[in-house]
């Protein structure tokens, strides 16, 4: 039989369901819980809400909340599951997170959250043993001026992949740390609609390279229209000074502005003259 405070707590989280526009459903499995508490004062900053409970009581409210498609958002829960609270927007929520995610060293029986590669170069060992275990997990090696070079670039593990003991003890002494230690965003629902957590990542660097390209693309066709805008006035004209010089220079045409050009032009002819002349 359910409590009445558990029957109170659903009821509180049936409400923000209903009230929040972003509700999302994170996996805190695998964080400690000193992480987990710094997360959360983290995010509260933001205006953003943590509310963790059993996955059935979670279940319950989402479906008690009749949302519009959130049998899309039940369906993400996972691992240790909690939902999130945001007035903020899916991709913000997505960067805030991700920000304040931290490296760290596989363990065995991990699950790989993205392809690992051992990237081709010279690494710190001599020849020995090493060789072995790399090649154990698949990365080739050679020696160069007495030190060990990975030939080239080699894919350890895939998404998913459950990584074996010995594999995340070669990663350990390459010091490569393919493990994030923080909350996984699964999934966000937003008036209806349901996003992965892997669709709202943007690399904000490419996203500006992006928009700068389009602006000046965009610049360049409304000056090759000659579309008038406060932003290409002034390139127009001086566009539109550079061909009307250009076309009085061919006609030969003297005003102030072609003057100094033509009467150079005029003296290089003469002098061409002269000396086609022998005079």
């Amino acid at each position: 039989m359910v409590s009445e405070t558990k029957k109170r707590q659903v009821l509180d989280l049936i409400h923000n369901i209903k009230t929040s526009p972003i509700v999302g459903v994170v996996n805190f499995e695998n964080l400690p819980a000193q992480q987990l508490q710094k997360m959360r004062a983290l995010l509260l900053k933001d205006d953003i809400n943590i509310v963790m409970m059993r996955k059935r009581l979670l279940h319950r409210a989402l479906q008690e909340s009749q949302q519009q498609n959130v049998e899309q958002l039940i369906q993400k829960i996972k691992g240790m599951p909690a939902l999130i609270f945001s007035k903020s927007n899916p991709f913000k929520l997505y960067a805030i997170i991700q920000k304040n995610k931290s490296e760290a060293p596989a363990k065995g029986g991990q699950k790989a959250p993205k392809k690992i590669v051992v990237s081709a170069g010279p690494t710190s060992f001599a020849p020995g043993p090493i060789i072995s275990e790399l090649a154990a997990v698949g990365i080739k090696t050679k020696v160069d001026a007495g030190k060990l070079v990975i030939i080239s670039d080699t894919t350890v593990a895939n998404e998913g992949d459950i990584i074996s003991p010995k594999l995340a003890e070669t990663l350990k002494r390459l010091e490569i740390k393919p493990m994030e230690i923080g909350l996984d965003l699964v999934a966000v629902w937003e008036n209806g609609l349901v996003y992965d957590g892997k669709q709202l990542y943007i690399d904000e660097a490419e996203y500006l390279q992006k928009i700068t390209t389009a602006a000046q693309w965009a610049m360049n066709l409304a000056v090759e229209s000659s579309y008038t805008t406060s932003d290409t006035i002034e390139l127009l004209l001086q566009k539109a000074f550079r061909e009307a010089k250009a076309v009085a220079l061919d006609a030969a045409i003297m005003t102030p502005e072609t003057r100094e050009e033509l009467l150079a032009k005029s003296e290089q002819h003469a002098l061409s003259l002269k000396g086609e002349a022998n005079l």
